[in-house]
Formats: C-alpha cells, structure tokens, sequence
C-alpha cells in the first residue's frame, strides 16, 4: 500500500459562484466513499486567507512561499491504495467531482515515519 496526494490548484476549478455548493457536495461524496473504503487518510483546502510562512533552521521566519515552491493553494486529499491504477479512479473520481483535472503523486516510502 502507497499514501497517493490527488491534488489540484485553486485556479483549475473554474467554477460559476452558483455552482460552488454542488461540486462541495460532489467532492465531499467522493471523499466519504473513501472513508467508507478504508482508503482515506486525510484531505482538505489550503486556506487562502492564511499566508504561507518559511521557517529557517535558526528558527528565523520569513512571510511568503519560497520562490522556486510549486503553487499550494488548492485542495487535496492523501489516500492510502494499493495500485497506480487504483489512485488514477480516485483521482478520476475527484476530478469529476470538483470539474477540474487532478494531479496525482505517490509518496516515497520511509520506514521512520
């Protein structure tokens, strides 16, 4: 078993403001399916009105994301599934629900944590 993140960003969902509460609806289906399946670790939304802060290893913190750090604003969910072929359904399944595509990564293995 693998910890999959299906993720996207906020500017993908490209939804009319009347809509919003049907794709919530929609997204929060696919994620009681999984909590049903056994599949969900865990998943959310970045809040954007919170800005994203670098701590330093002195301790030091900076406002803002880092300048080379991919855009981490959207939702996401970690699911914990036995095969590729398995996370590409349920990326396709949040795809469907929240009418954006999906980007779908594997985390690496580390038996300390």
């Amino acid at each position: 078993m693998s910890n999959y993140l299906i993720s996207f960003p906020a500017a993908a969902m490209v939804v009319p403001a009347e809509e919003l509460p049907a794709v919530a609806e929609a997204a929060h289906a696919v994620i009681r399916e999984a909590k049903a399946a056994g599949v969900y670790v865990f998943a959310g939304g970045i809040d954007a009105a919170v800005a994203p802060l670098r701590v330093a290893g002195d301790g030091s913190v900076r406002e803002g994301a880092g300048s080379t750090s991919p855009t981490l604003d959207g939702g996401f969910a970690v699911l914990e599934l036995p095969s590729r072929e398995a996370a590409l359904t349920w990326a396709a399944r949040l795809a469907a629900a929240c009418r954006c595509e999906q980007e779908l990564r594997v985390f690496m293995f580390d038996p300390e944590s």
